[in-house]
């Protein structure tokens, strides 16, 4: 299989493509639809619209779709599970050309799924969440509503039919495609419900696309004609006294979280910038003092865990400008960085852009949704191994697996033994 995934996001765009290169196919994400993707199997794009206008947001994924499918090639349309950003005018401006949207996106795994047509949150409708209210609190969180706003006929796939006799399931998905419907929204509680998805729609030679998250590609990437190698997990050589740097942007409780089990597990020193810096820019008094601090660390070769503050004046829309700032502070000891792990796809981006990195060649899954890449071509030759992770999203454990991978490190059994324990509680409770 070949593939294109257009996603809004930076580290939407990569863990949505990492499933794909840990089954063996050459997978690559870039920041530009002009960068160049050679011969790789799996492409995602990232077209950074999640803070843009509907009208720009549609532009500008339409001009993705244009510019990088290749003949023969199929379609993903990747989602925030939680519905974020502009996705359904998105789907909007791709349906005419690629037909019946297939929506579905649950993630099971991370506790989200789809039932009746509606998003849940570990069991919790989606717009009692907290990162629902903190971005959306004036918007309906029903996917057959926001498609419908967006101008599509919709349709549900319920559980029923979708766990009912496959060749009927195949049926009437091929009878929605020839009928007036543009989007069939998918009800899918757990995997296995997103991997009889996955089955019968890569047979189908009706007109259709993917629309979802991780989840569904997962299960795409597992079909037998996709797997073409084990998917090993590659050893990241460090150069020797180069550290690690973990750039968080994200303010979600569940980086806070990361954050916490890293300070305490690993060997790293912590610099939290205050949000006023970064407002303010070069023209804060305290500007110099803040690059200065970050440059001792990472000349020392010293790993440093640097954050964006948050105060009272914060406001989830400065999310984009405080992440670009962030990186200008880093960007003049960015050489001495041996590898980065970016949280939040606003703050990856813009450290990779302000480095001159386009694009990654992705390499692993370090856990679910913590993919690891390697820039193709960077603007000075330095390639440092890059870690992105979605903010909202990961174990409490993500940050520290991204640091031991950067590290070479093996996770002492004292903290072994409790990860185990407590992916396998999270595991029970997201099912």
């Amino acid at each position: 299989m070949t593939l294109l995934i257009i996603a809004d996001d930076l580290s939407g765009a990569a863990d949505c493509a990492i499933a794909f290169a840990g089954a063996g196919l050459s997978t690559v994400v870039t920041l530009d639809a002009s960068h160049d993707t050679g011969d790789a199997s799996v492409v995602a794009i990232d077209t950074d619209t999640r803070r843009l206008s509907v009208a720009q947001a549609a532009e500008h994924t339409l001009t993705a779709y244009r510019t990088l499918l290749k003949p023969g090639q199929r379609l993903y349309k990747k989602i925030d599970s939680t519905l974020r950003g502009n996705w359904a005018s998105e789907v909007a401006a791709l349906q005419s050309h690629a037909g019946l949207a297939i929506v579905a996106p649950a993630f099971p795994a991370t506790g989200r799924t789809t039932l009746q047509g509606r998003v849940l949150v570990n069991g919790q409708p989606l717009e009692t969440t907290d990162t629902w209210k903190l971005e959306h609190a004036d918007r309906s969180a029903n996917i057959d509503t926001l498609l419908e706003g967006a101008g599509l006929r919709t349709a549900k796939l319920t559980l029923d039919t979708l766990r009912g006799d496959a060749d009927a399931l195949a049926g009437h998905i091929v009878e929605m495609a020839g009928s007036d419907i543009q989007a069939l929204i998918v009800d899918a509680q757990t995997a296995e419900d997103l991997r009889t998805l996955a089955i019968v729609t890569a047979n189908l030679s009706a007109p259709l696309f993917w629309v979802g998250s991780g989840g569904l590609a997962r299960e795409l990437a597992a079909l037998p004609d996709v797997l073409s190698a084990s998917g090993t997990s590659p050893v990241f050589a460090r150069e020797k006294h180069a550290p690690t740097l973990v750039l968080v942007g994200s303010l979600s409780d569940v980086s806070q979280r990361q954050c916490a089990m890293l300070k305490e597990r690993a060997s790293i020193g912590e610099l939290v910038v205050p949000p006023s810096v970064l407002r303010q820019g070069m023209s804060h008094a305290d500007w110099a003092g803040w690059e200065m601090r970050i440059g001792e660390y990472l000349r020392r070769g010293e790993d440093l865990l640097l954050r964006i503050g948050r105060d009272e004046a914060f406001d989830p829309a400065e999310g984009a400008r405080l992440s670009t700032l962030l990186a200008a502070l880093v960007r003049p000891h960015f050489a001495h960085v041996g590898g980065l792990v970016a949280t939040g796809g606003e703050t990856a981006r813009a450290m990779l852009e302000a480095v001159g990195i386009g694009s990654l060649q992705l390499l692993c899954e370090i856990e679910a949704g913590v993919a690891f890449g390697r820039p193709i071509a960077t603007r000075h030759g330095h390639r440092p191994g890059v870690v992105t992770k979605a903010g909202a999203f990961g174990t409490d454990h993500a940050l520290y697996a991204a640091w031991l991978h950067m590290n070479n490190a093996v996770e002492p059994a004292e903290y072994a033994a409790g990860s185990v324990k407590n992916s396998a509680l999270q595991g029970k409770h997201h099912e």
